[in-house]
């Protein structure tokens, strides 16, 4: 079983791909479909990652691997075909986030912790027979505002670090590779500089836990937030100095055995997201192949150009194609903004 974690999280990062994450919530994609004007029906969700996994030239080339939600591990297409079928046949390995959301933390006024611990063994047994590979865990840590250094505290920090810990284990026990997510929020006011203190503060706690618990760093994935301003900050901090404390931040906190790091792009903009990839690969080495896991930042453009109808399914794979070879792009350090115009 070692071997096979350590092949699938080889895998995950190969050089040139990246993760979509297609795990949203119920409520989450329901608010994504709300601002298209779509009803969130089983059937329309359906529809809709359906036509995504069927860009299959994207999922080939640039995707190794696909979060899924828990419905639609279980979803088929509308030809009868699994929807985990249509990924594998594509060359992308399938996910599943396996976390129950993030709670108020008790004793801990503003902060959370992401619960779904109970029962979650039987749980991965499951997800395994139904073709699940890897697992996905977040955890929330929030910055105060206005230069509040309470939040976060060791406490939160500790107490979402253990839960990842348990998850990793839980789910390499299983044979699952598990995608550790420890988040730190880029809402609020800070500067790059708190970020960077919290990020690593945060990243040293996770890896002392999972230490901890014994998992193999070898057969697991690290998701983490980029070392930004705030969203709210002054004065932002541009891609460069982005590229450098996120690499410096990482290289503080994360063992060199740890094949890959898949950034989340976190309320960055599309172009954001890219750019601050592109920096990283370009100007840095690291032990870890640096690429991405994002959501909406691969998504934004198909759901628009989709819309909730199925005429606009070419427009939309056409779209996610874009935005997937831009990331695969800079997973190289190969991306620009003429290369994008051009493919655009």
């Amino acid at each position: 079983m070692r071997q096979q974690l350590v092949q699938v999280a080889e895998d995950m990062g190969a050089k040139g791909k990246g993760i979509l994450a297609a795990d949203e919530s119920s409520g989450t994609i329901r608010k994504r479909f709300d601002g298209i004007g779509a009803e969130s029906t089983e059937e329309n969700r359906r529809d809709y990652r359906e036509l995504l996994f069927r860009t299959s030239d994207a999922l080939s080339e640039c995707i190794s691997g696909v979060i899924l939600f828990d419905e639609t591990l279980r979803q088929s297409a509308a030809d009868g075909t699994p929807l985990v079928q249509l990924l594998s046949d594509a060359g992308s390995i399938p996910g599943i986030k396996i976390d129950k959301g993030a709670h108020a933390l008790a004793g801990a006024p503003g902060e959370k912790v992401t619960e779904g611990l109970d029962g979650l063994r039987e749980r991965l047994a499951e997800y395994y027979e139904l073709g699940a590979r890897f697992t996905k865990w977040r955890a929330v840590i929030d910055i105060g505002r206005g230069g509040d250094r309470s939040i976060p505290s060791a406490y939160c920090i500790g107490a979402n670090a253990h839960a990842l810990a348990r998850m990793a284990a839980l789910s390499q026990e299983q044979g699952l590779v598990p995608i550790v997510e420890p988040e730190v929020l880029m809402d609020g006011d800070h500067d790059i500089d708190r970020c960077f203190e919290v990020t690593e503060a945060t990243l040293k706690q996770v890896y002392m836990a999972l230490f901890h618990q014994r998992v193999l760093l070898e057969g697991s994935v690290l998701k983490p937030n980029m070392v930004l301003s705030g969203k709210l900050c002054a004065d932002r901090a541009g891609v460069d100095e982005v590229a450098e404390k996120t690499v410096r931040c990482l290289k503080r906190a994360v063992p060199a055995a740890v094949p890959s790091v898949v950034f989340l792009s976190g309320g960055q903009s599309d172009l954001e997201a890219t750019a601050h990839l592109n920096g990283m690969n370009a100007g840095h080495d690291t032990p870890w192949n640096l690429s991405f896991s994002y959501g909406r930042a691969l998504q934004a453009a198909p759901l628009q150009a989709w819309g909730g109808a199925a005429e606009n399914g070419p427009a939309a794979q056409a779209a996610f194609a874009h935005r997937a070879r831009m990331n695969s792009l800079a997973t190289r350090g190969e991306w620009s903004m003429e290369l994008e115009r051009a493919a655009a």
